[in-house]
């Protein structure tokens, strides 16, 4: 068996099918830059089963992935031409970082609630939450 492990980005959204016995298969492409003097190479490539399923959502043109499984080489004919692909099953996957649209604004944060002025203890209802979800009670605790 060849193995292979490509580092790139998605040529293209994900399309997903089903066979007939009901497994998912995502196709899609990556592209393998090599550097400004050689070719960006394209590789055909096929994530099967339930991470299929799962993951198509994910897989959009220039979403850079890791992609890593086997080689299989088939042959096939266009304008009266043989010619042949090189395809890749692939076994793992990892989406390296996100895809952001340029120029996007980072997520807001909520402003942060002020203390009550010193003396004065917040009522439970006017209590602050923090970002973890918890209730700031400003208790005076000596530790």
């Amino acid at each position: 068996m060849n193995s292979i492990t490509i580092a790139g980005q998605l040529g293209r959204d994900a399309e997903t099918r089903f066979l007939p016995n009901g497994d998912a298969v995502a196709s899609f492409s990556v592209a393998d830059s090599q550097g400004r003097d050689k070719p960006t190479i394209w590789w055909n490539c096929s994530l099967f089963g339930k991470r299929a399923e799962s993951l198509a959502q994910y897989l959009v043109k220039g979403q850079a992935v890791t992609v890593s499984g086997s080689v299989t080489e088939r042959e096939y004919e266009k304008d009266g031409v043989k010619r042949k692909a090189m395809d890749v099953r692939v076994n793992d996957i990892a989406l390296q970082g996100s895809k952001r649209e340029e120029g996007a604004a980072p997520a807001q944060r909520p402003a942060p609630q002020q203390r009550p002025a010193q003396g004065q203890a917040p009522r439970p209802a006017q209590a602050a939450r923090t970002a973890s979800g918890f209730v700031d009670m400003d208790d005076d605790i000596p530790f």
